[in-house]
């Protein structure tokens, strides 16, 4: 964790704009390891692949039929899935830019994909209100698991090593215990858009369309800290921790990127932030080494990446 002196610097210095994708952009993933690629994907039914020090776009994905919505990285970079408003899963081969495997299976456009831990195991979660479980080390077509409990869309999942977090438009984060088969549901009350776990998985980061996100403890579903301030009323947008988890950031509808502090939930300087996006950020993910660098995309167009 940081030291007692407060979080680290925001990083809120413009190294480099991203700007090849036609349209609005609804995802940006870090590369895992050292994390030196950025992929980003969207309304233009592309995956781009960037060097984010250099500010190069260096492939294009293209198979997609509709608007890319979510993506995910395996473990040790060869392999990455995309989803969006196909209806099936895309898993591709990094290096030569084709699509490996494609998954269908759901009734409705597919909101979020998330591998597990060695991206043996991919979950995707759709507007159809089901997640499915999908064995990528065997042939069957068949998804090894449905979970049906959402009534709603579902927005957002994270792959834990035991457990599955999902969020819905129906108001409710759920938690699938995988090795004791139990479910744990905590009503927040507001459509979910995106449930970001911290590292030791006792607490969570949820975002809904209320303006307002709330740091919930994992085991009981109790509310440890809430987060406003930031314009949030119909897109899914989503809130993630800063560089060692001291702080929280969250893109807003007006352009501007909010922080705070994770303790007494006060808005970082500067209160209120410059609009630095012409649209709604739609996605903000930060460096998961560097304390210095963060990325964000936006319905602009643009994937902006931010040094302090």
């Amino acid at each position: 964790m940081a030291p007692s002196r407060g979080p680290a610097p925001t990083p809120r210095k413009l190294h480099k704009t991203l700007a090849n994708h036609k349209g609005p952009i609804h995802v940006a993933r870090y590369a895992k390891g050292t994390a030196k690629y950025v992929l980003s994907g969207g309304q233009d039914r592309t995956i781009r692949l960037w060097n984010p020090e250099l500010g190069t776009e260096i492939k294009a994905y293209s198979a997609h039929g509709y608007e890319v919505l979510s993506l995910t990285v395996a473990h040790d970079n060869s392999r990455f899935a995309s989803s969006g408003g196909d209806r099936q899963v895309f898993l591709w081969d990094v290096m030569t830019g084709q699509t490996v495997r494609r998954i269908p299976g759901h009734m409705g456009k597919i909101f979020a994909v998330e591998f597990n831990e060695d991206a043996s195991v991919l979950a995707s979660g759709s507007f159809d209100s089901t997640v499915r479980l999908w064995d990528l080390k065997s042939q069957n077509r068949q998804p090894i698991q449905v979970l049906e409990e959402a009534r709603d869309a579902v927005q957002t999942i994270h792959v834990g090593r035991s457990y599955i977090t999902t969020g819905s438009v129906d108001g409710h984060v759920r938690t699938y215990d995988l090795r004791m088969g139990e479910l744990r549901t905590d009503f927040i009350g507001h459509p979910v858009t995106a449930v970001v776990p911290s590292q030791d998985n006792q607490t969570y980061l949820v975002t809904t369309i209320d303006g307002h996100v709330r740091l919930m403890d994992m085991s009981t579903g109790k509310m440890l800290n809430d987060f406003k301030g930031h314009a949030s009323s119909e897109y899914r947008i989503r809130a993630c921790f800063g560089h060692g988890e001291a702080s929280v950031l969250c893109g807003d509808e007006d352009g501007k990127v909010w922080a705070w502090d994770l303790v007494d939930a006060e808005p970082l300087q500067p209160n209120p932030p410059p609009r630095v996006h012409e649209k709604v950020v739609t996605w903000i993910e930060h460096h998961p080494i560097e304390a210095g660098e963060l990325i964000t995309a936006s319905a602009d167009g643009t994937v902006k990446v931010w040094r302090t």
